[in-house]
């Protein structure tokens, strides 16, 4: 499939109400990626906010998921235009957009993913999505609607705006950052703190008032089946980094007992 057709498959499992699981890529890694695109995930986000890897990487990390079930969204630092058009260039089926406060934020972020008239993305045909002219014609007429946008609820006044920020006609995925988002509280990881819940509270409504789909990056993979109840379906759990951090020490840990009784 082409970049539009893996993207739009995507999007069209959460129209229809399914779960699909992602995971975060933070090392830059186009292996780990590869080994993360194979494990089952349905997306795994290439993290250019937080991660170690660059644009180059990214363009590496979206070659080698190219060869996984996984489709590759890219969290990119803001929703400056620039960032945007530079990763869907390079064949990216979606974008997360950290920290959107305001429908404005919102409806910037929207347009950066599409072409004029409904957006302001620049037309090139000699790029990786493109196939570098191969279906740039399929690629320009289908991608605004097969690509995937996805704004970060993580602040109060995201939650104050929530409402606004759904109803962005070109707004598909509103995802909670939990850590974010209960530390903009005052609560850094109190994830059953009355303020916290009210703020998913809010957003789960301003979703299902928009018909938005509701995400999430899981505290726990156990709290996968309450926020599953809430109506979440885009669904991250893990990332390359701390899967590796926590197999590697609990390892050692174990062989180091092992030792002490040897």
């Amino acid at each position: 499939m082409n970049v539009q057709q893996r993207a739009s498959a995507l999007k069209r499992r959460l129209a229809d109400g399914d779960t699909v699981l992602g995971c975060f890529l933070s090392l830059g890694s186009p292996l780990a990626s590869e080994l993360m695109g194979n494990a089952g995930y349905d997306w795994a986000l290439i993290d250019l906010e937080h991660g170690a890897g660059g644009e180059i990487e990214a363009l590496h990390q979206l070659q080698a998921l190219s060869g996984t079930p996984a489709a590759a969204i890219v969290r990119v630092e803001s929703n400056v235009r620039q960032r945007a058009h530079r990763v869907l260039d390079m064949g990216a089926h979606g974008i997360m957009f950290p920290r959107i406060d305001t429908a404005e934020e919102a409806r910037d972020a929207a347009a950066a993913m599409r072409y004029p008239p409904l957006g302001v993305r620049g037309v090139a045909f000699s790029n990786r999505a493109c196939e570098y002219g191969s279906n740039f014609r399929p690629y320009l007429e289908e991608s605004a609607t097969a690509l995937l946008t996805i704004v970060q609820i993580e602040t109060r006044l995201a939650v104050e705006n929530v409402d606004a920020i759904a109803g962005e006609p070109g707004v598909d995925v509103l995802f909670i950052g939990p850590s974010d988002l209960s530390h903009s509280y005052g609560v850094l990881g109190e994830f059953n703190h009355p303020d916290f819940l009210r703020a998913i509270d809010r957003t789960i409504a301003a979703a299902k008032r928009n018909r938005k789909s509701l995400g999430i990056l899981l505290p726990k993979p156990g709290d996968f089946a309450h926020y599953h109840d809430l109506g979440f379906r885009f669904i991250a759990s893990g990332s390359d980094a701390v899967l590796l951090n926590n197999t590697a020490r609990a390892l050692t840990k174990s062989i180091r007992e092992m030792c002490v009784h040897a």
